[in-house]
């Protein structure tokens, strides 16, 4: 029987005044690579409905290989309309938007920690690992403490001229939440596997972190 899994997009169109949203790749790529290694994937966003893109990551429109997906998000289940105990493995797909409303949402904890309870893969790439801010497991300990750990950094936020719109600084928070934070060169593809916890640090690793996924829900 295929694995089945949670794929997560943020449903925040605006951060601070600024248009955001999910970023297209970081979705659509995992999307492909899992049905590829014949996962069962099921596409949820927080509050279900249409996924507001962020209109920088398509800037000459939908690309022809991510229309099937453009598709799937114009209309979605929400997080609560599901059990995330019934999925083996939960990812969370970036663009800004999730600085919004994947940080400190409880509901987002919740899904993160059951998954995780029963060994589950929880992965998530560039912003999208905001998911892990405020995760505290049973003994009230950040979920994140001492594991290896990767996300879009304090160094791409200034290139990308947003370090006055975020709500905070990804990877200060991480760091201060207590994980091994990583990272590679600015801008390139780089993925990190600490135990069933699989993140991603920019746009450029979705491909790439969402095959170490389906190594680790293998």
């Amino acid at each position: 029987m295929s694995k089945k899994v949670l794929l997560v997009s943020t449903s925040s169109s605006e951060m601070n005044g600024h248009p955001t949203g999910l970023w297209l790749e970081e979705l659509a790529e995992p999307f492909h690579i899992f049905k590829e290694n014949e996962l069962d994937v099921q596409i949820v966003s927080i509050q279900g409905g249409t996924v507001p893109i962020d209109k920088n990551s398509i800037p000459e429109g939908v690309p022809a290989q991510y229309e099937d997906v453009y598709e799937l998000l114009q209309d979605t289940k929400a997080l609560t309309d599901v059990n995330p105990a019934d999925y083996d493995g939960i990812f969370f797909a970036g663009g800004h938007g999730p600085m919004i409303d994947f940080a400190s949402n409880q509901l987002v904890a919740d899904a993160i920690l059951a998954i995780s309870n029963k060994n589950g893969a929880v992965g998530a790439v560039c912003h999208g690992v905001s998911a892990f801010i405020d995760v505290k497991d049973q003994d009230g300990k950040s979920f994140i403490e001492g594991k290896k750990i990767t996300g879009f950094t304090n160094e791409e936020e200034e290139a990308v001229q947003l370090t006055s719109k975020v709500p905070f600084l990804l990877e200060t928070k991480l760091r201060e939440q207590g994980a091994a934070f990583e990272k590679g060169d600015a801008f390139a593809p780089y993925a990190v596997v600490d135990g069933q916890i699989i993140t991603g640090q920019n746009p450029g690793s979705s491909a790439e972190t969402a095959r170490l996924f389906v190594k680790t829900i293998s």
